[in-house]
C-alpha cells in the first residue's frame, strides 16, 4: 500500500469535527431546533478538557453529556466549547476541546461521528476501541455503554420520559 502523505485521515476527522463545531454554534446562538438533542462523549483526561474534581473523580476515563432541556451558558469556540449543565442538582461548568470528543449522536434524526482521540501513547480509533484498563467483557460492553449513558441521562435531569437510545443499535456492525 502506498504511503499516504496527504493525512486524508486526518483531514476527515477535521471536517467532521468541523460539522460538530457549525451545529454547536448554531444552537449557542438560536437554541436546539425541534426535537434534536445531543448526546456526547469526550475523555476526561484529555488535554484541555477541564471538569470539577467531583466529576473528574467519577467518571476518571470518559463522559457522556446530554444537551436537551436543562443547559445553558454554551459557548463554542474554533478549539472547544463550554457549557454549564446540572449533575445530581449541582451545577457544573465543563470546557470540553473538540480534540477530545470521541462521539456526537443525535438520535432525533439519528446522525452520529465518531472521531480519533490521541491519547499518550496511541489513538483511541472509535467509541468501541477502550483503553486497556478500560476494557469491558464483550457480552456485558453494550449494556455498560447503554447504562453509561442512561446516568447521563438521569443526572442530566432530563429522564422524565425520555427516551435512552444506546448508540451501539445504530451501529453497522
Amino acid at each position: 500500500m502506498a504511503e499516504d502523505h496527504i493525512r486524508y485521515d486526518i483531514l476527515a476527522q477535521e471536517a467532521l469535527r468541523g460539522v460538530m463545531r457549525k451545529v454547536l454554534a448554531e444552537v449557542a446562538r438560536t437554541g436546539l431546533p425541534g426535537n434534536h438533542h445531543f448526546f456526547i462523549t469526550f475523555l476526561t483526561g484529555a488535554p484541555g478538557v477541564r471538569i470539577s474534581s467531583r466529576l473528574r473523580e467519577r467518571y476518571p476515563e470518559q463522559m457522556t453529556i446530554v444537551i436537551q432541556f436543562q443547559y445553558w451558558d454554551l459557548k463554542v469556540t474554533e478549539t472547544g466549547f463550554e457549557i454549564g449543565l446540572s449533575f445530581s442538582d449541582i451545577p457544573e461548568k465543563l470546557e470540553i476541546p473538540f480534540s477530545a470528543v470521541r462521539g456526537f449522536y443525535d438520535p432525533s434524526v439519528n446522525f452520529e461521528l465518531e472521531f480519533d482521540v490521541k491519547i499518550e501513547g496511541g489513538v483511541i480509533d472509535s467509541l468501541d476501541q477502550q483503553p486497556e484498563e478500560e476494557k469491558v467483557p464483550v457480552k456485558s460492553e453494550s449494556r455498560a455503554k447503554k447504562a453509561k449513558v442512561e446516568e447521563a441521562v438521569a443526572e442530566a435531569g432530563e429522564s422524565k420520559g425520555a427516551d435512552v437510545v444506546s448508540l451501539d443499535a445504530f451501529r453497522k456492525k
